[in-house]
C-alpha cells in the first residue's frame, strides 16, 4: 500500500452566467430557456464586446 492519502474528486456544479443558478442539462450551460434567450439577445445587440484600439488609417504612404 501507498503512504499517500487518497485523492478525492470534487466536482462544483457549473452555475448559469445570467443568474447564477445551478445549471439544468436541457439548457446548459443556463439554468433556463429564459437565461439563453437572455444572452442570446445580448449576443443580438452587440453587448459582448472585445475593447480595440484601432490606427488611424495610413494616407498610402506604403503603396506604389
Amino acid at each position: 500500500m501507498s503512504d499517500r492519502p487518497s485523492l478525492r474528486i470534487v466536482r462544483r456544479q457549473a452555475k448559469c452566467p445570467i443568474c447564477g443558478k445551478p445549471v439544468e442539462a436541457a439548457h446548459r450551460p443556463f439554468c433556463s430557456k429564459r437565461c439563453a434567450d437572455i444572452d442570446l439577445g445580448r449576443w443580438l445587440n452587440e453587448s459582448y464586446r472585445v475593447p480595440a484600439h484601432e490606427r488611424p488609417a495610413d494616407d498610402g504612404d506604403d503603396e506604389d
